[in-house]
């Protein structure tokens, strides 16, 4: 039950719109080092962060982090990992207002491989507004016109890795507490981010070790926020203010890196969003 919701709203909106600051961050740190670097200073700062808060769960450090799925823990972080590297390094190549528009088709991808993969009926208007954000997706990329870069693809392979990744936490949280799908991820990404960043490591200049440390400190507050959200309102309530994410994103690109929105782009991504909000639409229709 929420505790209360217009804090809950507050607190979502607040996320996400730190989370658009840190992809800012992001653009511009994986812009003037290695993406991979950059990935791995952000895991360890998360890294971090979980272990402290297992330290201060209730029932002691083992309790909080015990799991029956460690196999399927250590996939979900590296889907993880390679949705970070892959989502950052399309900032570097198609900029921030595309990845997104294109990262929109997320919420639509998890409906629908909660279908084919844990058998969960869906009815024919959910499809038809999966088929809706596809042709969005087709939309901004597209394909086949001498403007089509394949960079593009990069945010489409991100969302597809980060749904596979949602889906398998679903599985994880079925019949276990959530922290520990919270814990694993980042602490396994941690490692294998260590292991393939260290070798690209890259001197940071000097100016650019405050921004290092505020997008660092913004991964943390921005799922802090998201903690706290959840505590006061339910997920599925609260979701369509996730959307505004990508509003946040536009503003910042064309402000701060002058970045432009083609006409096709607002289309394609008003075609993703109006079908994922026809999709929550569904889901809570079923509910009541």
């Amino acid at each position: 039950m929420s505790r209360n919701p217009r804090l809950g709203i507050w607190l979502m909106i607040a996320a996400v719109a730190t989370f658009a600051a840190q992809d800012a961050f992001s653009l511009y740190l994986a812009t003037e080092y290695n993406t991979l670097m950059v990935v791995m200073v952000r895991y360890w700062v998360f890294a971090g962060f979980v272990i402290l808060l297992a330290l201060r769960r209730p029932g002691g450090f083992r309790a909080a982090i015990a799991s029956r799925h460690m196999p399927v823990h250590v996939t979900r972080a590296l889907l993880l990992v390679g949705e970070i590297c892959v989502i950052v390094w399309g900032y570097t190549l198609i900029g921030l207002i595309e990845s997104h528009a294109v990262f929109a088709i997320c919420p639509l991808l998890i409906a629908a491989f909660s279908g084919l993969l844990l058998g969960e009926r869906i009815v024919w208007q959910r499809w038809l507004a999966i088929g809706a954000g596809m042709l969005g997706v087709v939309v901004i990329l597209r394909p086949g016109m001498v403007v089509f870069s394949p960079a593009a693809l990069l945010p489409l392979a991100a969302a597809m890795m980060f749904a596979l990744y949602s889906i398998l936490t679903r599985l994880t949280t079925r019949d276990e507490p959530t922290f520990a799908s919270f814990f694993w991820p980042g602490v396994i990404g941690a490692v294998v981010m260590t292991v393939a960043g260290l070798p690209n490591w890259q001197p940071v200049a000097g100016a650019d070790i405050p921004l290092l440390a505020i997008y660092t400190a913004l991964s943390i507050f921005s799922h802090w926020l998201l903690l706290k959200c959840y505590e006061q309102i339910e997920a599925a309530r609260v979701q369509p203010y996730a959307y505004l994410q990508i509003v946040f994103v536009t503003l910042i690109g064309l402000t701060v890196y002058a970045e432009s929105l083609s006409p096709l782009v607002a289309l394609g991504a008003g075609i993703i969003i109006a079908a994922g909000l026809y999709a929550l639409s569904l889901e809570r229709t079923a509910k009541t």
